[in-house]
């Protein structure tokens, strides 16, 4: 798994071994369409959701967010690929349960990552629903990935959907109003 563009192109990410079921990297060329979906990032703030190996956020870092804040149960993946790359001053890596984060977190973000783990995404459903919004900014976008089978429902306006395999990625907006 590598950066696929930007300042950090080509750097290398530290993996899960392959027999892990407990991180599932988004695949290099999904993460080259979503970012080509997601365009100019200058300078955004960037929550990442089940972050994993942390590389959306540190993907969108590379491509000019201006601050990321990484969210998981396990952060050992993350926090390795953060120091790796040198990123430790633009992100913080935040060892929680992300349901629990998003209820005590401040602030608003303009790019949220959410990727949680398939085999929990029914059960979490109608939390993420309920609480990612007010962690929005005006003009933010939620982007969501899950089973292609059983796409996680969120009420927040959808942009464009892409389906890659048994993943897609789903592209919202924050609410006006």
């Amino acid at each position: 798994m590598r950066v696929v563009a930007g300042e950090l192109k080509g750097r290398r990410l530290v993996s899960p071994p392959r027999r892990s079921a407990a991180v599932r990297p988004t695949a290099d060329r999904v993460r080259e369409a979503l970012f080509s979906i997601l365009g100019d990032l200058e300078g955004v703030t960037v929550l990442d959701l089940f972050c994993g190996t942390g590389a959306l956020a540190i993907e969108a870092l590379s491509r000019g967010a201006g601050r990321a804040i990484l969210v998981d149960s396990r952060t050992s993946l993350a926090r390795r690929n953060v120091s790796l790359l040198g990123v430790e001053g633009r992100c913080e890596v935040v060892r929680s349960d992300v349901p629990r984060y998003l209820r005590r977190a401040a602030g608003r973000f303009d790019l949220i990552f959410c990727d949680p783990p398939y085999r929990l995404a029914d059960r979490l459903e109608g939390e993420l629903d309920s609480l990612i919004p007010a962690r929005l900014a005006e003009g933010g976008r939620l982007i969501v990935e899950s089973a292609a089978q059983r796409p996680l429902e969120l009420s927040l306006p959808l942009v464009t959907e892409r389906r890659f395999g048994d993943t897609v990625i789903r592209i919202h907006r924050a609410s006006r109003g």
